[in-house]
C-alpha cells in the first residue's frame, strides 16, 4: 500500500475540515458534515489501518505492534504505516476537540475573531489550543454560573 498517499489524503481531509470550521458560517449541516465526514472518516481510516496492523494483515515494523513498552511504540512509529496511523489519530482527535471548542465558544457568544487563533492553535498543537480555550472560557463560565 502507498502510505504516502494515505498520509497525504488524511492531511488534505483534515485541512479542508479545519478551514471550513474556522472560516465558514457554522450552519448545523456544516457542523454535522465536519463531525461525520471529517472526524468520522478520519476515525474510520484510523480504525481500518489499526485493525489491519494489529491482526497482522499489514506488517507493523520490525518489533510488531506492541503498545506496552516505549521500544514497541518506537518500533510502530518507525514504519510508514505506524506514522500514518498515529498521525491520523492526532488529526481525528484534534478536529473533534476543535469542533467542541467552536460549539462551546459559539454557545458562550465568543466572537469568531477570538475563536480563530485558538482553533488554529488546536489545529497545529492540539493540547495547547485546548489549554488556551480552557483558560479563556473559565472566567466566562464561572461568571455565568456554569462550568459546562
Amino acid at each position: 500500500m502507498d502510505w504516502n498517499f494515505v498520509f497525504s489524503a488524511v492531511n488534505v481531509l483534515a485541512l479542508i475540515a479545519w478551514v471550513a470550521l474556522i472560516a465558514l458560517p457554522r450552519w448545523p449541516a456544516l457542523l454535522s458534515a465536519l463531525t461525520y465526514l471529517g472526524v468520522g472518516l478520519l476515525c474510520l481510516i484510523y480504525a481500518v489501518c489499526l485493525i489491519a496492523v494489529l491482526s497482522g494483515f499489514i506488517p507493523a515494523g520490525e518489533g510488531g505492534a506492541d503498545f506496552t513498552t516505549i521500544q514497541g511504540v518506537r518500533s510502530i512509529f518507525a514504519s510508514d504505516v505506524g506514522v500514518t496511523i498515529g498521525w491520523t489519530h492526532y488529526l481525528a482527535f484534534d478536529l473533534f476537540v476543535g469542533l467542541w471548542i467552536a460549539r462551546d465558544a459559539d454557545a458562550k457568544f465568543f466572537s469568531r475573531i477570538v475563536q480563530a487563533p485558538i482553533l488554529l492553535a488546536t489545529f497545529l498543537a492540539g493540547p495547547l489550543g485546548l489549554l488556551i480555550w480552557l483558560i479563556v472560557r473559565e472566567p466566562y463560565a464561572r461568571s455565568s454560573g456554569r462550568l459546562r
